[in-house]
């Protein structure tokens, strides 16, 4: 008896650890396949190439069955605990932000080359993009719903979680209804793949790409030494020493030029405050600064993407 009562106190216990266990923030979005076959397309000038992006707010606004899909997919998920972020709210604040940056004569610089995508994704810090693609069927006077998810980890563009399927043929006409009907079946299933990468990343980090600099008017490089060592050998202890694991990779390296991909960075600081690659590399920043009088100015692409440049702010 003692034995039983002691087995299922520790199923109790683990059930309890596993409902206060933090969830992966998440943002529904339409696929760009959805976006580029719906005319919601908006282009940029990057290196001198013509990038696409989907065009979230024109789509919001001008497509109404958009709004219902995110709708019925926020509230299916917030069934299952998962915390959202709103897409629409995302892009107010957003627009918010940089209207009140254009405002602003500081040298805040904070951005480089940066697409709508990843200042949105900067803005919304959200984990995970939940990208969704639907299509509607008409048999007779029956119709039915094709839908296909993609969970996206928004620091690498990598899908780590994937569903598709149909709903069964209806006589019903409301959108909300067949997604509902044809997204049940395999919504556990999905969220299930969501937490795991998510439960992956509290153990061996998340993945960033981290890339240091000189700026070309610097009277030093990067192989200058400070107190016997040359910058880049203090760099690359200091990522190892903060890196989850002192897992990273080094991929190229000059004398004005570091390249690290694969920084395994960890999801919270000491304060249970949530980490991207710039303030991840802000602690280098402040580092260099108070350790050895090096000015870096800290510039940054979307979550996962952050780099130094040496010399000035």
């Amino acid at each position: 008896m003692k034995k039983v009562i002691a087995f299922i106190f520790c199923v109790c216990a683990w059930t309890a650890v596993m409902s206060q266990a933090k969830k992966p923030i998440i943002m529904v979005v339409p696929s760009d396949l959805w976006c580029n076959q719906n005319g919601y397309m908006q282009t940029m000038e990057v290196n001198g190439d013509v990038v696409s992006y989907p065009d979230y707010k024109k789509a919001l606004q001008e497509n109404a069955d958009l709004l219902l899909v995110i709708s019925k997919i926020n509230e299916l998920m917030a069934e299952r605990g998962f915390p959202l972020k709103n897409l629409e709210s995302s892009l107010k604040s957003l627009e918010f932000t940089e209207t009140e940056g254009a405002l602003l004569t500081s040298r805040d610089g904070s951005s480089i080359a940066e697409s709508p995508i990843d200042r949105l994704k900067r803005t919304a810090k959200a984990d995970i993009w939940m990208q969704l693609t639907w299509t509607l069927n008409q048999t007779g006077p029956k119709r039915s719903l094709t839908f296909n998810l993609q969970g996206l980890d928004a620091y690498t563009d990598m899908q780590i979680a994937g569903a598709s399927g149909t709903s069964a043929p209806t006589f019903s006409t409301e959108l909300p209804v067949l997604l509902e009907e044809a997204v049940l079946l395999h919504l556990d299933n999905f969220n299930s793949q969501l937490q795991a990468h998510f439960d992956r990343l509290f153990e061996s980090g998340r993945e960033v790409t981290i890339m240091i600099r000189a700026w070309d008017t610097l009277d030093y490089g990067l192989e200058t030494e400070f107190d016997g060592m040359e910058l880049t050998e203090i760099v690359e202890n200091w990522i190892a020493d903060h890196a989850v694991g002192g897992r990273y990779n080094l991929v190229d390296m000059s004398e004005n030029f570091m390249m690290f991909e694969q920084v395994m960075i960890p999801l919270f600081n000491e304060q249970d405050r949530a980490l991207d690659a710039r303030t991840w590399l802000r602690e280098l920043q402040k580092y260099l600064r108070n350790q050895y009088a090096v000015e870096a100015k800290l510039m940054t692409r979307g979550l996962g993407f952050a780099q130094l440049v040496i010399g000035e702010k």
